[in-house]
C-alpha cells in the first residue's frame, strides 16, 4: 500500500471513530440519564466491546487492545482526558 493509500485509509478510520465514538456517548448520556448506575453503564459497554472483539478479531489482537488500554489507565492519559474534557465543558 502507498503512503497516500495508507493515509487515506486512516483518514477514513479517524472519521468513522469520531462517528461511532459520538454515537456512544449519546447512549452513554442517555442511559445515565434513564439513572442507570456508571457501573452497569460502563460494564455493558465494556461486555458488548469484548463480545464484538472476540467476533471479529484473534485472540492475540484483543490482548494488544486491551494491553493498550490498560497501559492508557497506567500512565493517567484516562483521567487526563476525562479532566480536559469536563473542563472544556465548563
Amino acid at each position: 500500500m502507498s503512503e497516500q493509500q495508507n493515509e487515506a485509509t486512516m483518514n477514513e478510520v479517524s472519521e468513522e471513530l469520531t462517528k461511532c465514538a459520538m454515537v456512544v456517548e449519546r447512549a452513554i448520556e442517555h442511559m445515565l440519564n434513564d439513572d442507570h448506575s456508571p457501573l452497569a453503564v460502563a460494564s455493558a459497554l465494556l461486555g458488548g466491546s469484548l463480545g464484538l472483539l472476540a467476533r471479529s478479531m484473534d485472540r492475540e489482537t484483543i490482548l494488544r487492545i486491551l494491553d493498550s488500554a490498560v497501559q492508557s489507565v497506567k500512565s493517567g492519559e484516562l483521567q487526563q482526558a476525562e479532566a480536559e474534557r469536563q473542563k472544556a465543558q465548563s
